[in-house]
């Protein structure tokens, strides 16, 4: 067991506890910092934690606790640490010397961006204990944005007085993104075609942006009349906003805060290189629409660590837009890294696509827990995607769920769009293969245990035309709930719901099942159609 410094800020630091299991500690550790016992957090039972109140530019040593082990006593395995440095701050700007006045009624959008636009190179900008109405803020590039605790965003919805973004501005060749004369600036769906309300916090060609502290932004969306959950597919103006947006940026923290009641995803980076998410909590209720928690599009270099997700859609879905953007556009999501996540209640805990145009590479899910999702680990796919459209090294291992209906879904039949149910998608005839044929090359499930499911162990399909390549299950347990209530596993057409039903595949080139126990199935444990070759 070792103590690890994962990210670093001015006034913050996350520290993570390797190898103690998912989550949680099985016993609390308490923390000392420089030998005293730690303000901000005395004791903890996380494995990833958030540990702020700290100074810029200062020596730190991290001291975890046990066992009853003396104060400062790192004999043994009694205790563990860890040393840094924080990073470099060089001012601190408090909103309310820019007139701010954080009441809940006035709207200190203003005053805040007064803040952020004169706030020099590494500054900090403050947002103190306090109710702040606003509409948008928009961040510039090395800055780091505090929401203090006691502070809460609360965010207008009256479309009349936001603002919003075109889906791209077209200039010289080589002047817009990856050597293009467009700049994409709003994506809705996969496809920058509609204007997009600017999100809560808006951050575009920006790098070395940071928004941290533990506070709370507040979207503010429910269902009234006039409000972004009422009538949610009716385009007013233009498309819902995201909670937080960004575009075409470079080393972007998010750490600490709530996000809460989204307008539309939660938060949502597309194009950016260097993303960090750590220690967040995203919540929206289970029934709220489209409420994605995180959803990087077409991005390189994602870490998720220690975020808590309940939502009303999928906790994550990585993404890289749809066949309509141009190609460079919608390069792939590549090289990212999900771990300690709790992701409670939401359509899916870890899903990929189903706008992946742009294909999903190097993707590592491990050390996660989800309870009372639909779906588990979810890949969606569809005729139409695109020839680019890869899933390639994907690794999924070190996973508890429970109360989850279906733990393994692979459906490339899924039928959101317009043209989702059409018979060119649906079709479970092979069709001719040609550039708009997507693929899921390999998919690997390693030590995964999950009880208490409802529907079935896996329901997992590829193309007939196109069949998933590999597809691995290592050491991987799953149990029924004894009440378990049929439901539909996949979104897909002629899929009927379904309870305590097995291991369920078809179209696939070769499946490995090693160590694989199903307990608890109506009928067979292997349903298998069209599997060139089983290994085990």
């Amino acid at each position: 067991m070792q103590l690890e410094v994962v990210t670093i800020g001015a006034r913050f630091a996350i520290v993570k506890l390797a190898d103690a299991g998912i989550w949680t500690a099985e016993h609390p550790w308490a923390v000392l910092l420089n030998g005293e016992p730690c303000a901000a957090v005395p004791e903890t039972s996380r494995i990833v934690t958030y540990i702020d109140g700290l100074e810029p530019d200062a020596d730190y040593t991290i001291t975890y606790v046990q066992d009853g082990a003396a104060q400062g006593d790192v004999a043994g395995n009694a205790a563990l640490e860890a040393s840094f440095t924080t990073a470099h701050e060089s001012f601190t700007l408090n909103v309310r010397d820019f007139g701010a006045v954080g009441d809940g009624r006035h709207d200190d959008t203003q005053a805040i961006m007064a803040a952020v636009i004169v706030a020099p190179k590494d500054a900090r900008v403050l947002i103190p204990a306090g109710d702040w109405r606003i509409k948008n803020l928009f961040l510039t590039s090395d800055i780091t944005l505090d929401i203090a605790e006691g502070a809460t965003l609360h965010a207008r919805h009256d479309r009349e007085e936001l603002a919003y973004l075109p889906p791209t501005v077209e200039g010289r060749p080589g002047d817009g993104y990856c050597g293009t004369g467009s700049l994409p600036l709003g994506t809705w769906e996969g496809e920058s075609l509609l204007p997009m309300f600017c999100g809560v916090i808006t951050a575009v060609g920006a790098s070395n942006v940071t928004v941290c502290g533990r506070g709370v932004i507040d979207g503010g969306a429910n269902y009234d009349e006039d409000n972004w959950w009422h009538d949610p597919k009716n385009i007013r103006i233009a498309t819902r906003p995201n909670m937080m947006f960004m575009s075409d940026c470079d080393h972007t923290v998010v750490a600490g805060v709530t996000v809460r009641n989204s307008p539309s995803w939660n938060i949502h980076p597309t194009l950016c290189r260097d993303v960090t998410l750590a220690c967040v909590t995203i919540e929206s209720p289970k029934i709220s629409p489209n409420t994605d928690g995180f959803d990087p599009e077409s991005c390189d270099g994602v870490h998720v660590i220690g975020v808590q997700f309940s939502v009303g859609d999928d906790c994550i879905a990585v993404k890289s837009g749809k066949i309509s953007m141009p190609r460079a556009l919608r390069p792939a999501t590549r090289n990212m890294l999900v771990e300690q996540c709790y992701m409670h209640d939401g359509h899916g805990s870890v899903v990929l696509g189903s706008e992946a145009s742009g294909g999903i590479e190097n993707l590592t899910v491990r050390d996660c827990l989800f309870e009372r999702t639909d779906r588990g680990l979810r890949i969606k796919s569809r005729r139409g995607r695109g020839r680019d459209s890869v899933y390639r090294n994907i690794r999924f291992e070190h996973i508890r769920m429970n109360e989850v209906l279906t733990p393994f879904v692979v459906n490339s039949f899924y039928f959101c769009d317009p043209d989702g149910k059409s018979d060119y998608v649906q079709s479970r005839e092979p069709l001719p293969v040609d550039d708009r044929t997507p693929n899921v090359e390999s998919l690997e499930f390693r030590d995964i245990e999950a009880l208490n499911c409802h529907a079935a162990a896996t329901w997992i399909t590829g193309l007939p035309e196109s069949r998933i390549r590999r597809l691995a299950f290592h050491h991987v347990h799953v149990t029924f709930s004894p009440n378990a209530r049929p439901s539909v596993p996949a979104m897909a057409c002629h899929v009927e719901p379904m309870a305590r039903q097995g291991l369920i595949a078809q179209n696939v080139e070769t499946l490995v099942l090693d160590d694989v126990r199903i307990d608890g199935q109506d009928g067979d444990e292997l349903q298998l159609t069209n599997v060139d070759r089983v290994e085990r």
